[in-house]
């Protein structure tokens, strides 16, 4: 069978089509950008906030900059794998971990009783090669419920040059604009700290779907509970700005430190897209098994340095929710990782 050849005008329509392909993909990366909608709220739009709340610090990340890594293992229960089909749920698994603790703010030289707000990031690393990343913090909700919410209450907070304070006016308006923060506020304001990070509970915030066996899958957040018995801040401890990283490495001189992967399942009408909802307590929740961190290193030059904890990054049996705060903080955190990586290097003498 021959071929007719093509008529100019079926091969200008071959030769768009071919570049239609390559022109989308631009499209798409423009719009990611931020760059075709100066209006939308960008991954740069976010990590320049975060920057102007916490200050320019070359080389550190954008939020939660000042920390320590941890090194540790998780050794599951078999609870969570009727739920979830990951590895690292089964029965008698142990899969190793590296971590970081750290407090709230771009500001890496923060004295650590300044911030009350403390986060533990984790990577799980399953011998099949897939990794779990997960970022949690010591809050029972998220503030607000949006992406614009965040960006708002970044710029709200943002420290008046004159007082080094946020601008009363400027955050009434963001309540009013955002109401949603008020029990976040109320519960703020009456919180007292914990001594220490190994008595500190974390929370996942946003939900996220474990994928059973049969792929059903189940929405889900969890918690890592300390078993350390929680001691409130003292006033001995708000003179040391590094007291929790000291407190740290002196329990872990006498013993390893252990929290308990708490899973609490959906129950009908909660809602997975909104962080700033907390779900009833009478939810099924499940021990999935033990967190055990064995020693802690400083994180410039540490293992956890370099680790972007995207709490996307995520191993087959565990699935995103349709929170839109995970998207935003995935974007973000790997802005801030593109940054603070080409700032090390150019720290180092070794431009990229």
């Amino acid at each position: 069978m021959t071929n007719s050849p093509l008529s100019t005008g079926q091969k200008v329509a071959r030769l768009a089509l071919v570049g239609v392909v390559p022109l989308a993909l631009i499209i798409v990366f423009l719009w990611a950008g931020g760059w075709l909608a100066p209006q939308r709220l960008s991954a740069d739009k976010l990590a320049t906030a975060l920057q102007q709340s916490g200050g320019e610090h070359p080389g550190y990340r954008r939020n939660h900059a000042k920390g320590v890594c941890v090194i540790g293992e998780f050794r599951a229960t078999g609870n969570a794998s009727v739920f979830s089909r990951a590895p690292l749920f089964a029965q008698g698994a142990t899969t190793p971990v590296t971590g970081r603790f750290a407090i709230a703010g771009g500001n890496p030289g923060a004295p650590d009783y300044a911030v009350p707000v403390r986060s533990m990031a984790l990577l799980f690393q399953q011998a099949d090669g897939q990794q779990w990343r997960t970022g949690m913090n010591a809050i029972p909700f998220f503030p607000v419920a949006t992406v614009q919410g965040f960006y708002d209450q970044q710029v709200a907070s943002r420290p008046d040059p004159a007082t080094g304070k946020p601008d009363p006016a400027r955050m009434k308006a963001f309540v009013l604009q955002h109401p949603e923060i008020k029990p976040f506020l109320a519960w703020i304001k009456g919180y007292v700290p914990s001594s220490s990070w190994s008595s500190d509970s974390f929370n996942s915030l946003n939900a996220f779907r474990f994928i059973d066996k049969s792929s059903a899958a189940h929405l889900v957040r969890w918690s890592m509970v300390a078993q350390t018995p929680r001691q409130p801040e003292t006033a001995e401890e708000k003179t040391d700005k590094d007291f929790l990283q000291k407190d740290l490495a002196q329990r872990l001189a006498n013993g390893p430190l252990k929290w308990d992967l708490m899973v609490t399942l959906a129950g009908a009408g909660d809602a997975g897209n909104d962080a700033s909802k907390v779900w009833p307590a009478d939810r099924q929740t499940i021990n999935a098994g033990t967190l055990v961190v064995t020693r802690s290193l400083p994180q410039q030059q540490g293992p956890c340095n370099d680790i972007n904890y995207d709490p996307l990054i995520l191993p087959d049996g565990i699935a995103a929710s349709d929170d839109p705060l995970l998207n935003a903080r995935s974007a973000a955190y790997a802005k801030s990782y593109n940054q603070r990586t080409r700032e090390q290097s150019e720290q180092a003498g070794h431009p990229l």
